[in-house]
């Protein structure tokens, strides 16, 4: 390598799960109607070791990719966790489940 010169690393392969959850996701966003208009613009400072930890875990090269994935995921999320929680305690004890 010459002075100055930088290694590139390749990218990192997208691995199959990934490319499908963010296939699923960006599905469901635009059948929500939440892809039409792309004409939003957003800016902000970050991390860079953020920034390259979720672009690792998620296969996603593209700053806008992960962006859209990111927002994407926040928007779709049902609240089932919360639901559940909430849900504590508040089944009968007498039903029968059937094992």
């Amino acid at each position: 390598m010459t002075k100055g010169a930088t290694k590139r690393e390749r990218p990192v392969e997208q691995p199959q799960a990934n490319q499908g959850r963010f296939a699923a996701v960006m599905a469901a966003a635009k059948r929500g109607g939440l892809l039409e208009d792309r004409s939003g613009r957003i800016a902000g400072r970050v991390s860079p070791a953020l920034v390259e930890q979720a672009k690792k875990r998620t296969g996603i090269e593209a700053d806008t990719d992960l962006i859209a994935f990111a927002l994407a995921c926040i928007a779709l999320e049902d609240g089932f966790a919360e639901a559940f929680s909430a849900a504590r305690g508040k089944v009968d004890p007498e039903l029968t489940l059937g094992f």
